[in-house]
């Protein structure tokens, strides 16, 4: 690791810690040449599936994009941003536990309908009316009464 003060190539780790829950490894360093300390961090790199749209395009995963999505349907309702964050985090890890190269944005659209159904209900039926497309009333009494039963 090169010293962000003097550009020395060589500095040394002087404490490791886990932190972002153990997702991460926090080590403190110490320049050999300038004797400045500095703080990195360290987080595996994982490549997540590739998105197929319905058009059969394909993208990247995007976590903001999910997340956003998410918090659309939940906005002004009482979820906290943990539950939310959590939720995101579930929904990552069945795309890397999937073991698929590319995933169908169907699949993923109903994990964030799951989570949001244990979440809120209300935020359920948002997401749904704009996912599942909804034409008419009588669509948004069916998902209703899908989800009272």
């Amino acid at each position: 690791m090169h010293c962000p003060f003097c550009s020395t190539p060589d500095t040394r780790v002087i404490d490791s810690r886990l932190a972002d829950d153990g997702d991460q490894v926090r080590r403190r360093r110490e320049c050999i040449e300038c004797g400045e300390r500095f703080t990195t961090y360290e987080t595996a790199e994982l490549n997540l599936p590739r998105v197929v749209k319905t058009d059969g395009t394909r993208q990247p995963f995007n976590e903001d994009k999910l997340r956003s999505g998410m918090m659309k349907a939940l906005e002004k309702r009482p979820v906290s941003t943990e539950q939310i964050e959590a939720s995101v985090h579930r929904i990552k890890h069945k795309l890397m536990s999937a073991g698929d190269r590319e995933i169908p944005a169907q699949r993923i659209g109903e994990w964030v309908m799951e989570e949001l159904k244990s979440l809120d209900r209300v935020a359920y039926i948002r997401f749904a009316s704009v996912y599942l497309s909804f034409e008419n009333v009588a669509a948004f009494r069916e998902a209703i009464e899908k989800l009272e039963q």
